[in-house]
């Protein structure tokens, strides 16, 4: 899982809001977490199998439904990622600020 598959596959309304439901560590069934969105449950399916190919959630097979949870380590593998280029920026606005400044 890249940080490139992750973003991508976070770059869509209705994944982020799948991501959001499943932050509490709680495993849901396709159902449950299709409630209350304006989408089928076979579209649903589809932004799980996206969020599933880019390693954000697990699935697990309970009874005849099928339960997907948040992977919280590939979380934490886009955080790092994002934190990383973070302090990256902020030593270069750093730089750039002591350079307009005349401290350089």
């Amino acid at each position: 899982m890249s940080p490139a598959e992750i973003f991508a596959a976070l770059g869509d309304p209705t994944r982020l809001s799948l991501i959001a439901r499943l932050g509490d560590g709680n495993g849901r069934s396709i159902v449950q977490l299709g409630e209350g969105l304006p989408i089928s449950r076979q579209a649903v399916a589809k932004h799980l199998e996206v969020l599933h190919g880019a390693g954000l959630v697990r699935r697990r097979k309970q009874g005849r439904e099928v339960h997907f949870a948040l992977r919280r380590e590939a979380v934490a593998a886009a955080q790092d990622w994002l934190g990383r280029v973070g302090a990256q920026w902020d030593g270069t606005l750093a730089r750039l600020k002591a350079f307009a400044e005349g401290e350089d």
